[in-house]
């Protein structure tokens, strides 16, 4: 692998999110997806001195389908991760992924200045960043 090639994570983060208010029900919630590919529903802070937070569809499914809970009666704040381990856009993405390997997170929204740019996850490092390293090497 090319070791003076350097993809940031900005190159290859998803740049497709929805961004919604916590206070949402799990059905408002999936009912309004402007992405329904996503697999991460990413929350709004409610003012400038909070965090954003996370529902990962996995959390959909193990805390609301699988307990049995009704997904109108479900606000996506009772089951977030608040607050998020974002990381900046111009991190190497070598980095991003120990950094995710030793949280155990398998998706980090990417954050700089305090605002929310994308969201990236192992497949985009792997399929987008390693790729283009790969490809790079290859000439």
């Amino acid at each position: 692998m090319s070791e003076s090639m350097i993809v940031r994570v900005r190159d290859v983060m998803t740049k497709d999110f929805d961004l919604l208010d916590g206070m949402l029900t799990v059905k408002e919630a999936l009912q309004g997806l402007r992405h329904p590919e996503t697999r991460a529903l990413l929350i709004d802070k409610r003012h400038d001195d909070d965090e954003y937070g996370i529902v990962l569809i996995g959390d959909i499914a193990k805390q609301v389908l699988a307990a049995d809970r009704s997904p109108d009666r479900v606000n996506l704040y009772e089951i977030m991760s608040k607050p998020v381990l974002g990381v900046p856009g111009d991190m190497n993405i070598k980095y991003c992924a120990r950094l995710m390997q030793r949280f155990g997170i398998t998706m980090a929204p990417v954050i700089d200045a305090g605002r929310l740019l994308g969201i990236v996850s192992y497949h985009d490092l792997v399929m987008t960043g390693l790729m283009r390293i790969l490809e790079s090497g290859s000439d």
